[in-house]
């Protein structure tokens, strides 16, 4: 299950605890104030969506029956370093990133 993502906005000076807004207060708040709090994770920042331009995603064994699998790249997500994410659609609109594809095919290869 994925939990609720939250940048962060500041930092306790006094305890070093990463502080988050709380949009129903309108005030910093410390994470270890929510009781759903778990870790904090580092993430680059996304600075662009760029879209996806034909390219297309493969898994070997993740389609039906545990055969090949091919989705569309929806978009590539570009963070602030540079690195750029493919982003996929399956047939029933649901989005997903395709880090763990087997192959990323560009526009025009079978």
């Amino acid at each position: 299950m994925i939990g609720r993502t939250v940048d962060v906005d500041a930092w306790d000076e006094a305890t070093g605890v990463a502080l988050v807004v709380d949009p129903r207060r309108g005030v910093r708040r410390p994470v270890t104030d929510y009781p759903d709090f778990s870790h904090l994770e580092r993430a680059d920042q996304v600075v662009a969506a760029v879209p996806g331009a034909g390219w297309r995603a493969y898994w070997k064994d993740e389609g039906p029956d545990n055969g090949p699998l091919t989705e569309q790249v929806l978009a590539w997500l570009v963070t602030a370093k540079g690195r750029a994410t493919p982003i996929t659609v399956d047939a029933h609109g649901h989005v997903d990133d395709a880090e763990g594809a087997d192959r990323l095919i560009p526009p025009g290869e079978g």
